[in-house]
């Protein structure tokens, strides 16, 4: 029997000294480093830089890059993400204006085109785990997204600003080596589905435009951004969310439960609460949730339509009151 538990006693130290050398290991290592491997089609891209796609661009910004992006002033100098969830602090967001040395003015729209699909930079290096990627966005719409980033609006004015380097906590760095990595480049072009097929063009809003999965499934950190349908608890919820003040917002269950998602709402109810941010019970939804007003009706009645498709999940979550409880 002393012989089984020296024997036990020595196995767990030999598993404690290697998971302590994987966590040295990781820890020196970082965040990984990537080969920039651009096509070469992909390379030459420009974006058209007419009127209809710079407003496009700027609609989907409005929605997807602004809020992490802006700083005190307006300007898209990148800022310090308080709502970052709390095992991923600290982080900020980078400078996206058109600055040559400090932003991405140096950047072709070729090298935008790869790093928005993979969050790949030009040196290598990959975009943290907070960072979307947008492997599910049509070609059109990243398209526009850049012919937005090379317009005269004043928020990208080139501007020197620039935080700190980040510097990565554990977790971050243990889930960019084991858990999270760059979504490869689609296989074929992406068109926008026939607005007629609302079902299809719902889900490319809600999954390939605006990831709204990302917020509304169970755990940023068990998502699958190219298949969004495995990610843990998909539209069912209950993700930890923070809002500015570091106070708990777990994200609504939007699924069709009628117990505790949205299945007795009817379509009135929801527009109000994507397009103006209301709540069906009365009072505000509370950031992280913000009204996405420059959806069009269409969109969201898309939305609406695609979400009666998802499969229901039972998940009670305990919503913020406005109040610290």
């Amino acid at each position: 029997m002393k012989r089984l538990f020296k024997i036990f006693g020595i196995t767990l130290g030999i598993i404690a000294i290697l998971i302590g050398a994987f966590a040295a290991y990781i820890g020196f290592k970082g965040v990984p480093q990537y080969q920039f491997d651009i096509p070469p089609a992909m390379a030459a891209l420009q974006a058209p830089l007419d009127s209809a796609h710079v407003a496009r661009g700027a609609k989907i910004a409005t929605l997807l890059c602004n809020e992490c992006h802006r700083g005190a002033d307006g300007k898209l100098i990148g800022k310090e993400m308080l709502d970052l969830p709390a095992d991923l602090k600290p982080g900020h967001s980078l400078n996206i204006t058109q600055d040559k040395e400090h932003g991405i003015g140096e950047w072709t729209d070729g090298e935008l085109y790869y790093f928005l699909r993979t969050g790949i930079r030009k040196d290598g290096s990959w975009a943290p785990p907070f960072m979307p990627k947008f492997p599910l966005m049509a070609d059109d719409d990243l398209l526009s997204v850049i012919a937005w980033l090379r317009s005269d609006d004043p928020a990208l004015a080139p501007d020197p600003r620039e935080l700190p380097p980040n510097q990565w906590n554990f977790l971050v760095k243990f889930l960019s080596n084991v858990a999270i990595f760059p979504p490869a480049l689609p296989a074929q072009p992406i068109t926008v589905p026939d607005t007629t097929d609302k079902v299809a063009f719902g889900r490319y809003v809600a999954d390939g435009l605006c990831a709204c999965y990302a917020c509304h499934s169970a755990d940023f950190t068990k998502q699958d951004p190219v298949h969004p349908e495995k990610s843990l608890g998909f539209y069912g919820g209950g993700n930890p969310m923070l809002n500015y003040e570091g106070e708990l917002v777990p994200s609504a269950n939007i699924t069709m439960d009628k117990s505790t998602g949205i299945g007795n709402w009817n379509y009135e109810q929801f527009y109000e609460a994507v397009k103006n941010g209301k709540n069906p019970k009365g009072g505000p939804l509370y950031y992280p949730m913000f009204p996405h007003s420059t959806l069009s009706d269409a969109e969201v009645s898309a939305m609406w339509a695609y979400l009666q498709t998802v499969p229901p999940v039972v998940n009670e979550v305990k919503r913020y009151t406005g109040k610290v409880e």
